[in-house]
């Protein structure tokens, strides 16, 4: 009984161990070498195609403007148009017209879209909801929309000072402001608060209401509780939304222009002045590579800033 036993596993491991054989040298020569895995290209081939596009619609572009800053009208290579411009009073005047309207718009959109913020994010009211995502089609407008509603609202010819030459029977109303720089900060900080608001409200959504109920059973009030829970973890958003809105008022074109303000003349104007009333076409260069050399500084001023808050 034992040996049939032995014979039947000695054949049944038999098959298993002619596979277990490695195949002789020859079988392995017929069957051919192996294919080889396709070639890779390396990853900088796959930057080339939209680094030559960036360059050609973007780079290039803001390479000419700045080869014609140093191309005055008389020929030749010259660092004169630079000396002009940063003689002259037009300038100096524009370029502090545009740092106190940009500072004074943050500021304003800082203050004004974190309160805003705290109420649609913590204060519970009936269309809370609505208010949230209207704010996401608000930063859709451009901007001169805004200012045309405020001009129909406080224009001279506008609804308030409509209603008040009804009301008195005075020739004219009270609301002249539009067309001075309070009417520009006004209407910038009108279009830009959403801009702040957008990434507040999503910074206010992640954090965890356990301690703002806990601070408030603990008696500390709102203001306190804003100071020393809140505030904390809106910085990086607050940093965030504020240097975008300072860049994008360092260059607002279209809020100037539609207020109709004839003595404000922001960087923007100038430019547009300098190239379309006047033909100065090296002085608008050199006033553009200006205000582009501001917007890339406070950029990077951003970038360490949030880096250091940890945005």
């Amino acid at each position: 009984m034992g040996s049939p036993a032995v014979r039947h596993g000695s054949t049944a491991s038999a098959p298993r161990a002619q596979r277990d054989r490695p195949e002789p040298r020859g079988r392995q020569a017929q069957q051919g070498p192996q294919p080889r895995p396709p070639r890779r290209l390396p990853p900088f081939v796959w930057a080339l195609p939209p680094v030559a596009l960036l360059g050609l619609f973007f780079l290039y572009p803001l390479f000419l403007v700045a080869q014609q800053s140093v191309r005055p009208d008389t020929g030749g290579t010259s660092l004169q148009p630079y000396s002009d411009v940063f003689a002259s009073e037009a300038f100096r005047e524009a370029l502090g017209t545009t740092v106190w309207l940009a500072v004074g718009a943050t500021v304003g959109c800082l203050v004004l879209g974190f309160t805003l913020a705290l109420v649609i994010a913590f204060v519970p009211f009936p269309g809370g909801k609505a208010v949230a995502k209207f704010i996401d089609v608000f930063l859709s407008f451009p901007s001169f929309l805004i200012t045309l509603a405020l001009l129909f609202v406080y224009g001279t010819k506008g609804m308030a000072n409509g209603v008040w030459t009804d009301a008195t029977g005075a020739p004219e109303g009270p609301f002249q402001f539009l067309t001075t720089p309070w009417g520009v900060l006004l209407a910038e900080i009108t279009y830009f608060t959403p801009f702040v608001m957008r990434p507040l409200l999503a910074a206010f959504s992640q954090i965890d209401t356990a301690q703002i109920e806990v601070a408030a059973s603990l008696g500390a009030r709102p203001a306190r509780i804003v100071r020393r829970v809140i505030l904390p973890e809106a910085l990086p958003a607050l940093a965030a939304g504020g240097s975008l809105v300072l860049v994008m008022c360092l260059n607002e074109f279209g809020i100037v222009l539609f207020t109709g303000a004839k003595g404000v003349t922001t960087l923007p104007m100038l430019v547009y002045s300098k190239a379309i009333l006047e033909s100065d076409y090296p002085a608008a260069c050199v006033v553009a590579v200006v205000n582009i050399a501001i917007s890339v500084g406070l950029y990077g001023l951003y970038r360490v800033v949030s880096r250091r808050v940890g945005a």
